[in-house]
């Protein structure tokens, strides 16, 4: 059997150069060594897999090259070199913190570092995984980090800076490695597998740096599965098989169900995923994601954040266009709300379907106010007439005044002002057959102007602060909410004019709670048989409940404290006179 190297080791950079997607890092370590300004003490941070060993081996490398390029970078020629990268020099000591934590293996290591190199100019110590020191440990290690020999170089690098304290984060100079980007993780596995010989399609290597989550060498390690599984050609449907991935496909069709409001559609995908053993929690977070690419698909300037194969981008941007934004955001905000609430559902196959099904009638529900907004053409006699009416009053005085009276006569007086009254264009009116559209329209908006100058004569005379508040008293007794009757109940009544009440309450909250209160309106205008009542409301902090002051309780003399005890025994009285007592 051949000896196999993971591609992790074996296509590990072994210069500045060859570092993926930390070029902020190897650049400003070079600018450093050229100005000769390159600190005692460095601490390298972030998460794992993106190049935190691999860069402080490199730098402890070229601190001890013999013979440095112009790039400064290692000549890998050198006999420290060749040492290294046997793993035999004895200038580079490697020391993983996750084992070796304790005050005593950090004393060891103070130790050696009273030693100079006996071969080249540095002794560099690498601490892996430094945050799993112990408080004591790094209390041993402060005084040496700080004020170190002039051959000794400290590179600690961690994955989680917050758990190491400020002493030792103030003696470092940080830098903070980034997460490798899809596109640069593609490129690297490219490059490898041209070095490989292998054949492998572009979408399959997007998934392989999807999985690896920012971490190239979790995407190395991906790598070589896919191998082993496939072969020397690496295809789409291989991947998604090998890695139980969910295709692309199936959140393309959903989502085309949904915009058809294909009910039966859906839930025959949902059963073909669940059939493939994916579980409802998987399928809810992808479906989420999918429909996150397809809002970015919709500006032009975010499809940057569109992180899928070049493949993928135009069917992502075909489904965007026939997808409204309102509809995308709704069924966003669904999956978001069926992924918190998934842990706690008892049957979560239901609970995915229940949000699917919400996601069906979406389009219906946006389009609904739309169109109760476009079917309302003629104006509510409840509301005050415009200004441009009264205006055009004196011009349509050309008309007859018999037609004028027959039309208003078709008015029937005992039907509630508030109700919306529609002119018929019946054959009385010769205009309506004729052309005369425009003179007719005038003529029904004179007579809606006259119902309402008449409807303000009957209510000024009715309105009076008695009905008000009887009205407003059977109104309390509608709500069901026993907040908002004590709201209610509470608030103070006011006229301010002939046509408006003013509402007062102690607190915003009331205020908004009896605002809510939809039907108030509604039931204030016909109890008073006013069409055209106004509410205002107002805060007034007078309104709330006033907490009795108390006085200060004054301190009780002896004579005070006998005669509260008379008070409740008078039999206490008797004793004394018998006892000739005489309390002071």
């Amino acid at each position: 059997m051949s000896n196999f190297v993971v591609s992790a080791r074996k296509y590990r950079p072994a210069r500045f150069d060859e570092v993926v997607g930390q070029q902020h890092v190897s650049q400003t370590l070079k600018n450093a060594l050229s100005n000769d300004h390159l600190a005692h003490a460095f601490l390298f941070c972030g998460p794992r897999g993106v190049g935190k060993t691999t860069c402080a081996r490199i730098l402890a490398k070229v601190l001890n090259c013999q013979n440095r390029t112009e790039d400064f970078e290692a000549c890998n020629t050198c006999s420290s070199c060749t040492s290294f990268n046997e793993n035999a020099s004895f200038n580079v000591i490697e020391l993983d913190a996750a084992s070796n934590n304790s005050v005593d293996h950090i004393r060891a290591l103070v130790e050696q570092v009273r030693f100079q190199p006996q071969q080249g100019s540095y002794k560099v110590y690498i601490i892996d995984e430094v945050h799993m020191l112990t408080a004591s440990a790094f209390n041993a290690f402060l005084k040496t980090l700080e004020e170190p020999p002039s051959y000794a170089i400290f590179i600690l690098a961690t994955t989680e800076k917050h758990k190491i304290i400020p002493t030792i984060l103030s003696r470092c100079q940080i830098f903070d490695f980034y997460r490798i980007q899809i596109p640069d993780i593609i490129a690297h596995l490219e490059n490898i597998c041209e070095q490989e010989g292998i054949k492998a399609e572009k979408d399959a290597l997007h998934i392989v740096a999807q999985k690896a989550d920012g971490a190239l060498r979790d995407a190395l390690s991906i790598f070589d599965r896919i191998v082993s599984f496939s072969g020397k050609e690496i295809t789409y449907n291989q991947v998604i098989e090998n890695l139980n991935v969910l295709d692309y496909e199936y959140y393309f069709q959903i989502v085309d169900a949904l915009l058809s409001e294909d009910q039966a559609q859906v839930l025959l995908l949902f059963n073909d995923i669940l059939k493939k053993g994916f579980e409802e929690g998987v399928f809810i977070n992808g479906l989420a994601e999918h429909i996150r690419n397809l809002m970015v698909c919709k500006n032009p300037s975010t499809l940057e954040l569109l992180q899928v194969g070049d493949s993928l981008k135009e069917r992502y941007a075909n489904q965007a266009q026939i997808s409204s934004e309102s509809f995308l955001m709704s069924a966003l905000n669904l999956t978001n709300d069926c992924d918190v609430e998934y842990k706690l559902a008892r049957n979560k196959r239901l609970h995915v379907e229940i949000a699917l099904l919400k996601m069906c009638h979406l389009q219906r529900l946006i389009a609904a106010p739309l169109v109760a907004t476009t079917e309302k053409k003629t104006p509510d006699v409840s509301e005050p007439v415009p200004p441009v009416l009264k205006k055009e009053k004196p011009a349509e005085k050309t008309q007859p005044e018999e037609k004028e009276t027959t039309i208003s006569e078709t008015i029937s007086q005992e039907e509630p002002l508030a109700k919306t009254i529609e002119p018929e264009p019946t054959v009385t009116n010769p205009l309506s057959a004729s052309g005369g559209g425009m003179l007719f329209k005038s003529i029904a908006n004179i007579e809606q102007e006259v119902v309402n100058e008449q409807a303000e004569e009957e209510t000024v005379a009715e309105l009076e602060m008695e009905n008000v508040t009887q009205a407003w008293a059977d109104f309390t007794k509608t709500v069901g909410s026993p907040s908002v009757r004590n709201f209610l109940n509470k608030a103070h009544l006011s006229l301010l004019a002939v046509d408006e009440i003013q509402i007062a309450a102690g607190t915003s909250m009331a205020i908004e709670a009896i605002r809510q209160e939809s039907e108030l309106m509604e039931f204030l205008r016909k109890a008073l048989k006013f069409p055209l009542l106004k509410l205002k409301f107002e805060l007034d902090a007078s309104l709330l409940p006033k907490e009795p002051v108390q006085k200060p309780n004054k301190p009780m003399t002896d004579k005070d404290k006998y005669q509260k005890m008379v008070e409740t025994n008078p039999k206490l009285s008797v004793f004394k006179d018998k006892m000739d007592l005489k309390p002071e």
